[in-house]
This record gives C-alpha cells, sequence and structure tokens, in this order.
C-alpha cells in the first residue's frame, strides 16, 4: 500500500467531524476510492460500501422516504450480512453522482450520526448543466453545511520519497536545510535532483507509482500512463456535454504545445486559428472543473486577496500530472529529462508544470505576476499573511524579474527554485526545485 498524506486527512475527518458527511473528490485515478476502502477497513469495524454505478439498484435505498431510519432500514434489507455498528460502522457511497436523492440524504444522515458517511464520485466538480454523462442526477437538495471536503491529488514528492522507501527521518533531513537555509552535502543534494527528475517523468498517479517502485521500468511507466490519457479522453467523450467534447479534447491537447513554447497566457488561436474565448471559455472552465488541469492567473497587483486583483482573461493552464504532460511529450523528452540534457522552452515549460502541481498540493492557489513584456515571476503565493514570489529556473541562470519584485515590493519571503543547491540572498531564498514541497 502507498502510504499518503490523505489518510491522516481521513484520521482528522473521523474525530473531528461533528455531523458532517466527507466528499472526498480529485481527478480520476488519484486512489480516492481505494485509500477510503482502506481507512474503511482498518479504522471501523463495519465497511459498507455501495458503488451507484455498478449497483444500480441500490438508489432504491434512497427512494421515497429519506429519513436516516428509513434509509438504514432499506440497507439492511438490501445489503446481505450488514452490520450497522453505531460509532463503529463507515458508509461509502461510490459514484454518488448519479444518485441525486443520496446526496440530499446527506443531511439526514449527518444530524442522524450513528455512522460515518464518506462520498466520492466521477468529475465531482462538474455542475449537473455541465455534465454530459446521462446517469448524472442533480440533487434536489445541495446539504449545504452537512459536507465537509477533501480533494486528492496524485502522489507529491514526499509520498514519490515514501514509495521508494525513504523515510521520513531522511526527509526530516532535507527539511532542516531548508530552515535554517543551510546547504544539502553535494552528494545528497545531487541525489534528490535526480530523484525529483524521476518523478518529473513518472508523475504520481498512483497505479504508475506503484508499477515503477516495484519494477523501475520506464517503458512500463509509459504503458500505463499512455492507458490513464486514453482513460481521460474517454471520460471527457462520456461527461462532456454534445459539441463541448471535442472543444474540451482540443483544449486538453493545446496545453502541452503552449508550455513548450512558454507562452505568457493560455492562447484561444492556438487551439484553433483565429478563435476566441466565446467558443473555448467554456471547454478551459470544464477541464478546470474536472481537475485535468490547474489554472493560474495573472494578477493587476500582488496584493492579497490575490483572487481580488486576478485577470480573469489573462491565464495560463497546467497538467495535473507532470507525468501525464511528459508522456504527452514522448520518451524522447522523459530521457532528455532524465539526463538533464533537455533545452530550450519545453525545459522551462515542464519545470513550470511540476512546481504548479507541487504549490496545489501544498494548498496554495496558482497566480502569476506580469506586469509588463519584460518582466514576469511565474508565480505569487499567499503565505503568512502576505505575497510570496515563486520564479522557476529549469537549470540556475539570473533572476532579474525576481530581484525587480524584491526592490518594488520587499516581500518576507521570496523563492527561487533551480538546479542547484540552497542559498540566500539579496532577499531571496534559493531551493533546489525539490524542496518546494516544504514551502
Amino acid at each position: 500500500m502507498l502510504k499518503r498524506k490523505a489518510y491522516d486527512k481521513l484520521l482528522e475527518w473521523k474525530s473531528e467531524h461533528r455531523k458532517t458527511c466527507l466528499m472526498v473528490k480529485g481527478a480520476r485515478q488519484v486512489g480516492k476510492t481505494y485509500i477510503i476502502r482502506e481507512f474503511g477497513r482498518n479504522e471501523y469495524r463495519s465497511f459498507i460500501e455501495i458503488n451507484f454505478i455498478e449497483q444500480k439498484e441500490m438508489k432504491e435505498i434512497f427512494s421515497g422516504n429519506i429519513s436516516a431510519d428509513e434509509i438504514y432500514k432499506r440497507m439492511s434489507a438490501f445489503i446481505r450480512n450488514i452490520e450497522l455498528i453505531p460509532g463503529e460502522t463507515l458508509i461509502f457511497l461510490d459514484e454518488i453522482q448519479t444518485c441525486g436523492n443520496a446526496r440530499t440524504a446527506l443531511k439526514f444522515l449527518a444530524e442522524d450520526g450513528r455512522y460515518d458517511v464518506i462520498t466520492s464520485g466521477s468529475l465531482l466538480g462538474l455542475t449537473y448543466a455541465e455534465n454530459g454523462n446521462r446517469d448524472a442526477e442533480e440533487p434536489d437538495s445541495v446539504p449545504t453545511g452537512y459536507e465537509a471536503f477533501l480533494t486528492m491529488y496524485s502522489l507529491d514528492f514526499e509520498e514519490f520519497l515514501w514509495a521508494e522507501g525513504y523515510s521520513e527521518d531522511a526527509v526530516d533531513l532535507l527539511r532542516d536545510c531548508y530552515d535554517s537555509k543551510a546547504k544539502v552535502p553535494e552528494e545528497i543534494n545531487d541525489n534528490y535532483l535526480r530523484l525529483f527528475r524521476e518523478y518529473i517523468v513518472v508523475g504520481g498517479m498512483p497505479e504508475v507509482v506503484a508499477d515503477y517502485t516495484a519494477n523501475h521500468d520506464f517503458n512500463r511507466v509509459a504503458q500505463i500512463q499512455e492507458r490513464l490519457l486514453m482513460d481521460y479522453k474517454f471520460d471527457i467523450s462520456k461527461y462532456a456535454k454534445g459539441a463541448e467534447k471535442t472543444k474540451v479534447q482540443a483544449c486538453y491537447d493545446a496545453i502541452p504545445k503552449q508550455l513548450a513554447k512558454e507562452l505568457k497566457k493560455f492562447q484561444y488561436s492556438t487551439v484553433e486559428k483565429g478563435q476566441t474565448r466565446k467558443k473555448y471559455g467554456g471547454s478551459v472552465q470544464w477541464l478546470k472543473d474536472s481537475a485535468l488541469v490547474h489554472i493560474c492567473y495573472n494578477v493587476r497587483q500582488p496584493l492579497i486577496p490575490l483572487m481580488a486583483n486576478a485577470i480573469d482573461e489573462q491565464f495560463k493552464l497546467y497538467i495535473n500530472d507532470t507525468g501525464l504532460l511528459c508522456a504527452m511529450y514522448g520518451m524522447q523528452t522523459k530521457l532528455a529529462i532524465l539526463n538533464n540534457t533537455i533545452k530550450g522552452a519545453a525545459k522551462g515549460g515542464i519545470y513550470e508544470n511540476v512546481i504548479s502541481e507541487s504549490l496545489i498540493k501544498r494548498g496554495y492557489d496558482l497566480y502569476y505576476y506580469r506586469p509588463n513584456d519584460s518582466q514576469e515571476l511565474e508565480f505569487v503565493i499567499e503565505k503568512d499573511g502576505g505575497v510570496a514570489p515563486v520564479e522557476v529556473k529549469a537549470g540556475n541562470t539570473a533572476t532579474v524579474s525576481l530581484n525587480r519584485y524584491i526592490d518594488e515590493f520587499g516581500p518576507e519571503d521570496a523563492y527561487k527554485f533551480v538546479d542547484g543547491n540552497v542559498g540566500a540572498s539579496d532577499g531571496k531564498t534559493t531551493l533546489p526545485h525539490y524542496m518546494v514541497m516544504f514551502v
């Protein structure tokens, strides 16, 4: 079993949830169902799983009267050998987007409180109006105030290290260097820079990581990634509505091309020549809501709240898992990354993508700052009551934009991520790429 940080979040919810059901959200294939099952089997005396796609007849449990008593009475009639133990039972309602009444009933199950309830499903970020799946059902009433939410992502670099057999003590050594701004011993630093390049190529999708750590075969990695990309393509064809299907796929396919050119914002014209937001804006929103991409907005001013300064029509898109991005580029690009010989704009785009992904997994929203044609910071993040600029260098070159930002705004924290070691000077902290896991 891969060790996941989300498991600790589930434990926190179990001890503190106070009459809320938990909805676990996230892109397909990031391990939601697996970790919920492990959690239910390990932490409860009784675990009950209902999948509304595989077991359509189970929707009858939530028809008619949806009081907690009636639901549990029907549940005992539909499920053989069911054990409902107050305080010791977890009920997992999977693919809940296909049973609107079950979503509505969460309020009553939460108020009742006898049993814990976790829900999950496919592309839960989509609204009913955007969902082309005929099985999707809109709830009569959203149980506002009775749902807690946990968003899962693919593995971050620290989880990747655990999967590769590195202990928490080993990671703590790096964290100490980060906290004290001390250089990491060169051999150790070189090893983690190499591991981070492997992480870029492998990515964090659980199935890929599990196979890679068992076999260390990049050809097997490529085969699994290609299948996952095909699954995503199938999801788009199934869940996007009508004519939106081809537009969503075209926008998704355009992202690797745009990152390889290091464009200053997402350009609809690279999806289809001469086109604008009017045609493709909804497709971009679909990709964002489905968690297949992360969106990063330019800000007029780097002041909190950054969302109030965001420019809606100026944004970049990043693929949700950098391993999948590398799979789109192909094996030769992967080899160049592993050997640290990749050159050109594509290298910068790939490193931007992995830093964006890492910041999202750390809980940050993504923004960038481009006040003019000669100055750009890849990211600005809200941190400790202020705004921290983040510059990403695929190598270890000069930081003109970051230096100008520091001179103008004097931030408490300023970060430069490089293919190098830890350092601090002129108001900024220089960090090897892998230390983004501590920011």
